[in-house]
């Protein structure tokens, strides 16, 4: 039996897990206190405030972590690489501790899986950090020279739930065309072509389906004219892009369930609405079974938002001719930082090395 501890930090919480083995027997979300956060001048001078709050938590448990096999975190402001598990090798270390790519909480990470690993003679990991980019050379063109699409969607819980529909099904991973839908605050609909992601839709830059806070795919004229009408700064057209628009810009909330009880009392242009973004997913489920050559095996939805049956309904009646809809609502991101790690332990994968060098680095011209 292994013994991981598992770390996922978020903007103002931490969440954690003690696994033995792939039973959990701790998941625990450590509130972090927002105004004392505001004083540390970047995210990695957090690190001694949140390692304290951590163990504090741990200490209140009664739990001891002196015996894990291995730590495991969340990655964050690495360099483009492939799927897979990495141990917390120097370059990956200080890709994290400076936020290498974007600066998010989730830089932390890696920095305190290390440092548990080494006050304790343990390994260290990181499982399919938000920096995972497996897109095929023709995905990433677009009308304009210089500008790429790249891979920002939900990796981690979208090659977890790959692994384990494919497990269900007597198969691995690696031998199946996939299509997963993560469903939550942020909509990603991936294509998973034996074992690789290959095609999404960029959840960061304004691409894919419209979600519970951004926007998605809209036209670029417009975007242009409110960009230069003098309305809105640089920051609020951002706001409108990541955090603000989709269900929240239309309906004044992020909330599915609040949506459903607009639905319920009638009114038509809530349904209107969540009926579109329903739409759209289907639309994008589409392209996904495109860039596949229709060659699917499954179409999976995850994410929070899948436990809502009249999403799901609507889904199926658009998209199931593709291929059998299956439902693995939730997500499972520590269950996946731990099973990543388990994997490596037992030898049914190999850790790989980061190198600090992207996948991708644009393209040259002949």
């Amino acid at each position: 039996m292994y013994k991981i501890f598992a770390i996922n930090p978020g903007s103002t919480s931490t969440k954690i897990g003690l696994f033995e083995d792939d039973k959990c027997i701790l998941n625990a979300n450590v509130s972090h206190d927002a105004e004392v956060l505001k004083t540390f001048e970047t995210i990695s001078d957090q690190f001694d405030y949140r390692k304290d709050t951590i163990l504090g938590e741990l200490e209140k448990a009664g739990l001891d972590i002196s015996d894990c096999a291995a730590f495991v975190g969340r990655g964050g402001g690495l360099v483009s690489c492939e799927g897979g598990t990495y141990e917390v090798n120097d370059a990956l270390y200080e890709h994290a501790k400076v936020g290498f790519t974007v600066k998010h909480p989730a830089m932390l990470g890696p920095q305190l899986a290390r440092y548990f690993s080494e006050k304790y003679g343990a390994k260290a990991f990181v499982v399919n950090p938000p920096d995972v980019d497996e897109f095929i050379d023709v995905a990433r063109v677009t009308g304009w020279k210089g500008v790429y699409r790249e891979s920002r969607i939900h990796a981690l819980n979208q090659k977890e739930i790959g692994i384990r529909y494919a497990a269900a099904k007597g198969k691995k991973y690696e031998d199946m065309n996939l299509i997963i839908c993560h469903i939550g605050g942020g909509i990603s609909v991936t294509a998973h072509k034996k074992g690789k992601m290959i095609d999404s839709n960029d959840i960061a830059q304004g691409d894919g389906p419209m979600a519970p806070t951004r926007c998605g795919a809209i036209p670029v004229k417009d975007v242009l004219n409110i960009c230069y009408s003098g309305k809105y700064t640089k920051e609020e057209i951002y706001n409108k892009i990541t955090k603000t628009g989709g269900l929240v810009d239309h309906l004044g909330t992020s909330d599915a369930r609040e949506v459903g009880a607009m639905i319920a009392e009638g009114k038509t242009y809530a349904k209107l609405i969540y009926d579109a973004m329903i739409y759209q997913i289907g639309k994008f489920v589409g392209s996904m079974a495109a860039a596949m050559s229709g060659r699917v095996d499954g179409i999976v939805l995850t994410g929070g938002i899948s436990h809502d049956k009249y999403l799901v309904d609507k889904l199926t009646d658009m998209v199931s001719f593709i291929a059998p809809i299956t439902v693995m609502a939730g997500e499972f991101e520590m269950e996946a930082l731990a099973a990543g790690a388990l994997r490596v332990l037992v030898g049914e994968e190999e850790a790989k090395s980061y190198t600090g060098i992207p996948v991708w680095k644009g393209f040259k011209e002949d």
